[in-house]
């Protein structure tokens, strides 16, 4: 009992901070540009900067060494998702126009601007390099095959600009988490002043991002929410298939028992909120992205305690 209450406790505090970006989108404080803005905020300044410092802060060398041969974990687990994604699809008659969006969303996972605040609260700053690692694939699967599957779906024909994909895979966040591991192998100290500033900066991370989700969350509209075979098929995806299939390949293994919970909650993690503006770049259904980002998202604060239940009686 006292792991859900935490679970919920974790998850509340996350959810009073999208409350309140969705109460200021309602009010029309914000607009197309904010939004873009505090995007932009969040995985070009902020998580940087708090990459940078808690890398530092928090790991050895030794540590981080030990992390990279587990990325092949959440690796297999996406390429299996994607198989699956197809059977599902078929299996649940999804329309034509969103099977490539519809096996997009299926197997990546809101990694940044839900799964690592929602981590953070519930495992401290422990828990950010192996959601790191866990980022470095999802972002890996949905700007390369994530978005072939949604230009599939608007255009008919596929073209992928290599340069393009390069740059929102190597992304600020992979940087500075990148540039982190390489001042603790080389032993590098930065002046404090510098610290202080990446400490202030880095803390706009986890408010930032909830707020961006509140206002996704009011911009996607929750009275367009419908549960129908398109809505039902990434619902299972992702809160069920997902998880379980992760579970499946790292509870076997000589992980450390906080890095397995890491991944099996970053499987969990609601659909990513680049999904609607990919799509709308693309002329795929946009509509439909947005409505499923809502919905997995909200429903994502009712899993995550029952999940955190489950992986705790396990591990």
């Amino acid at each position: 009992m006292s792991v859900f209450l935490s679970s919920v406790s974790g998850v509340l505090i996350i959810l009073i901070m999208v409350v309140i970006g969705y109460i200021l989108a309602e009010k029309k404080w914000f607009d197309e540009n904010s939004t873009r803005l505090l995007s932009k905020l969040v995985t070009q300044i902020a998580l940087p900067a708090y990459m940078i410092t808690t890398i530092m802060r928090d790991f050895t060398a030794h540590d981080l060494k030990t992390l990279l041969p587990d990325l092949r974990y959440p690796v297999i687990s996406m390429l299996i998702l994607f198989a699956l994604s197809f059977a599902v699809s078929n299996a649940l008659h999804i329309k034509k126009s969103h099977a490539g969006l519809f096996s997009s969303m299926f197997f990546n996972s809101n990694t940044v601007f839900v799964g690592l605040p929602i981590n953070l609260a519930l495992f401290g700053d422990k828990s950010l390099p192996y959601v790191l690692v866990y980022y470095m694939a999802n972002t890996t699967f949905f700007w390369t095959l994530g978005v072939y599957l949604i230009q599939k779906d608007g255009m008919g024909k596929v073209k992928i600009d290599i340069w393009t994909t390069v740059k929102k895979v190597f992304s600020p966040p992979l940087m500075g988490f990148v540039v982190g591991v390489i001042f603790v192998i080389l032993h590098i100290k930065l002046p404090a002043f510098i610290v202080s500033d990446l400490d202030y900066i880095g803390g706009l991370t986890i408010p930032l991002s909830m707020l961006f989700i509140g206002i996704a969350v009011s911009n996607a509209g929750i009275s367009r929410m419908r549960l129908n075979p398109d809505s039902l098929g990434i619902i299972i995806g992702r809160f069920i298939f997902s998880p379980i299939l992760m579970m499946i390949l790292v509870l076997p293994s000589s992980m450390s028992d906080l890095m397995k919970q890491v991944f099996i909650l970053q499987a969990a993690m609601p659909v990513m909120t680049n999904a609607p503006v990919v799509s709308k770049l693309y002329d795929a259904d946009a509509d439909y992205a947005a409505i499923m980002v809502t919905e997995t998202t909200l429903l994502s604060i009712i899993v995550v305690p029952i999940l955190m239940v489950i992986i705790k009686t396990m591990i």
